[in-house]
């Protein structure tokens, strides 16, 4: 996979808590076509456990992860 993946929205979610960053992204995969990818960062640490129990529930896949500091960034594609 490239490096650099090509997203179709960047959601910052950094300073808000559960449930609103995954609130936010579910609402915004609900608005994408199937294959676009949704960048969300976010400071939420739950995030590591919420984002990949939603996706599973959801259908959608985590393709990837990246840990900045206290910060993660989410690759989500709607599948």
């Amino acid at each position: 996979m490239n490096d650099k993946i090509k997203t179709v929205q960047s959601l910052n979610l950094t300073g808000l808590s559960c449930p609103m960053p995954i609130l936010k992204v579910s609402k915004a995969a609900k608005e994408m076509n199937q294959g676009e990818v949704l960048e969300a960062l976010t400071s939420d640490p739950g995030a590591l456990t919420d984002f990949p129990a939603w996706a599973r529930t959801s259908g959608n896949e985590i393709i990837k992860t990246e840990t900045e500091g206290g910060n993660t960034r989410f690759f989500i594609k709607k599948n």
